[in-house]
């Protein structure tokens, strides 16, 4: 019986989670009330204090879930044996089917950051710089005369602005594909790269 009211509580904090995810890509965090997210979730504050203590717990929450995802497929492919252009190739393509399946989430995260307290914020920045990071040095063995981490550390920056900012114009039924997406911003990438090494 304990084994399903876990599940059971698992699963409603989800559900939160969820609805807030899409009410604070809507309206922002700020403008998003836990009166709102009740209503939203057909339920009470009081039922939502139960599973979250504090709004900004719900918030870490929405990005945590998001970039804790994302940290699991960039290690998974970063720790396969595959060639480095055939890695970064699949981390474009597991990173836009996440932005994709996660659009309202990865918008939260790219606007209300600021808006988590400092430790929590601190933890959401650690794990971020991580995937950077693990960009970085997966350019680097691809393009080893990029010589500097600073210079592979610019070119991953550039890697992620190409595909951070799909949300605001890509559209998943339109004609060009998540997939597609990926694969143009992987060759851009490493076109670029060999005229950056030079």
């Amino acid at each position: 019986m304990a084994r399903t009211q876990a599940a059971e509580y698992d699963q409603r904090r989800r559900a939160i989670v969820e609805a807030a995810a899409a009410l604070y890509a809507q309206h922002g965090f700020l403008g998003a009330s836990v009166a709102d997210l009740a209503q939203r979730c057909n339920t009470s504050k009081s039922l939502i204090y139960h599973y979250y203590q504090a709004k900004e717990d719900i918030l870490f929450d929405v990005m945590n879930t998001h970039v804790q995802a994302l940290d699991e497929a960039a290690h998974a492919i970063s720790e396969s044996p595959e060639r480095p252009e055939k890695k970064l190739r699949a981390l474009a393509h597991a990173f836009m089917r996440l932005y994709v399946g996660a659009a309202d989430r990865h918008v939260v995260l790219l606007n209300e950051l600021d808006n988590l307290p400092k430790a929590r914020r601190a933890e959401i920045v650690k794990l971020q710089r991580d995937l950077i990071a693990l960009v970085r040095d997966m350019l680097l063995e691809i393009a080893p005369r990029l010589e500097t981490k600073a210079r592979a550390h610019a070119a991953a920056m550039l890697f992620f602005g190409m595909i951070n900012w799909t949300h605001t114009w890509f559209d998943p039924n339109g004609a060009v594909s998540a997939d597609e997406i990926a694969d143009m911003a992987v060759d851009v990438a490493l076109g670029g790269l060999v005229r950056a090494a030079g």
